[in-house]
C-alpha cells in the first residue's frame, strides 16, 4: 500500500521519506538502497571533492542498474556555506558534479546566498534543455525564510528542520548533526509554516528528531507531506559510519545526546554560520572542553578516539530519536518498517471521528 501525498507524486515514490544528506555518512550505497526501497536517497556532498562525489553517485548509478544517460533517482545535499567559502569556479565544479550525473534532486542548507545556488542550477538545467529539471529541496527553521524560499526562489520542495517536545520539555533543535539551534519546536514551525504559505505551495518535509514510522504519521496528519530522517540511516549497513559508531547509536539512549561545538573544535571545522550548532553522542571529548581542559590535549585524545574507535572520545552525531534505534538494519528494511508503522498508524485515525 502507497501512502499518497503530493511529495510522493512529485518524487514518484511510494513512502514520504527521506534519509537526510548527512556529511561523513550519506554514501551513494545508502542513498541508492534507500530510493530502491521507495522512498528518496540522498547522499552528502559535505566535504568532498568533486571527484569523490562523481565515485559515489557512480556507486548509486551501478546499484541500480542504470545506465549513463539514465536520470539518477537519488539526490546531493550540499552545505551552501561550503560553496559560498569556495571559489566561484571550485563551487560550480561541485554543482556539476551531480548535474552531469543528472540526479533529481538537489538540497541547500546553512548559507547567506542560497538563491545564487538556486539561479546557476536552473540556468544549467535550461542550458542543457532538461525535460524533467533538478528538483531543488531548501532548508529551513524559520516561516520568514520559509516564504522567501516558496515566493522569490521557486523551490520545488520545503525542508521544515525544528524540535519535538518531548513530556513537556523543550530541547532544540532535535536533529543529529547540524542544525539552527535555536529552530522552533517542529509541532508549531510546520503549522506555522503551512498557514503562511498559498494552497498550491510545494511540498512541506518535516525534520528534526523522527526515528520511526509514528513519527512520520504524526507529521503526516499535522499537514506536512513527508519527513525528513537522518539517524534512523545512520544505523544501517549501507551507511559510511563506522561499525564502532553505528554500535555506539544501538547502545544510545533518548537522553544520550547534547548540542555542542566541541567536536567542531576538535576537528577543527569551526567555519559554520552563527547560531549553528550540532548534536551528538555526549562523552568525554565535550565533557572535557566544557570542563575548561587544554584544546590541544582534546584534539590529541579526540584523534586517537577516531583510530581506536573509542565511543567515549569518538564523533557520533545524532538526534534525540536515536534511543528508539535498536539495531543495525538495512536501508530496505528500515523503509519497509517506517512504512508499515506509518500505514498502522494512519489507519487508526479514522476511528477518532464519529461524524456527530
Amino acid at each position: 500500500m502507497s501512502i499518497n501525498t503530493s511529495f510522493t507524486r512529485l518524487l514518484g515514490i511510494k513512502t514520504p521519506v527521506v534519509a537526510a544528506p548527512m556529511a561523513g555518512a550519506s554514501g551513494g550505497a545508502l542513498a541508492a538502497e534507500v530510493t530502491a526501497a521507495g522512498a528518496f536517497g540522498f547522499l552528502a556532498a559535505g566535504y568532498l571533492d568533486p571527484a569523490s562525489l562523481r565515485k559515489e553517485l557512480a556507486l548509486a548509478r551501478g546499484i541500480l542498474n542504470l545506465s549513463a544517460s539514465d536520470r539518477l533517482p537519488v539526490g546531493v545535499g550540499y552545505l551552501a556555506w561550503k560553496l559560498e567559502k569556495s571559489t566561484d569556479a571550485e563551487a560550480e565544479e561541485m554543482l556539476v558534479a551531480a548535474l552531469d550525473n543528472h540526479v533529481q534532486a538537489i538540497w541547500l542548507a546553512f548559507g547567506a546566498h542560497i538563491d545564487k545556488w538556486i539561479r546557476y542550477i536552473r540556468t544549467y538545467d535550461e542550458n542543457n534543455r532538461r525535460i524533467d529539471p533538478t528538483l531543488i529541496f531548501v532548508q529551513v527553521s524559520s516561516v520568514e525564510v520559509a516564504v522567501v524560499a516558496v515566493k522569490n526562489w521557486k523551490v520545488d520542495v520545503l525542508v521544515a528542520q525544528g524540535c519535538i517536545v518531548p513530556r513537556g520539555i523543550l530541547f532544540c533543535n532535535e536533529s543529529g548533526g547540524h542544525g539552527h539551534g535555536a529552530s522552533p519546536p517542529l509541532l508549531t514551525l510546520v503549522p506555522s509554516i503551512l498557514q503562511a504559505l498559498p494552497e498550491d505551495a510545494p511540498p512541506l518535509l518535516a525534520a528534526g528528531g523522527l526515528s520511526d514510522g509514528r513519527h512520520v504519521a504524526s507529521l503526516l496528519i499535522l499537514g506536512a507531506d513527508g519527513a525528513a530522517l537522518g539517524t534512523r540511516f545512520l544505523a544501517t549497513t549501507a551507511s559510511l559510519y563506522t561499525e564502532a559508531q553505528k554500535r555506539a547509536l544501538v547502545a544510545a539512549k533518548s537522553g544520550s545526546t547534547v548540542r555542542t561545538m566541541a567536536f567542531d573544535r576538535a576537528r577543527g571545522t569551526l567555519e559554520w554560520p552563527v547560531g549553528i550548532d550540532g548534536r551528538a553522542l555526549y562523552n568525554s571529548t565535550v565533557k572535557e572542553l566544557e570542563e575548561g581542559v587544554d584544546i590541544h590535549t582534546v584534539k590529541e585524545k579526540f584523534k586517537k578516539g577516531v583510530q581506536d574507535g573509542d565511543p567515549d572520545r569518538m564523533l557520533v552525531w545524532a538526534g534525540t530519536g536515536v534511543g528508539l534505534i535498536s539495531g543495525i538494519s538495512n536501508a530496505k528494511d528500515v523503509v519497509q518498517e517506517l512504512h508499515d508503522a506509518a500505514v498502522q498508524r494512519l489507519e487508526i485515525v479514522p476511528k477518532f471521528y464519529t461524524g456527530n
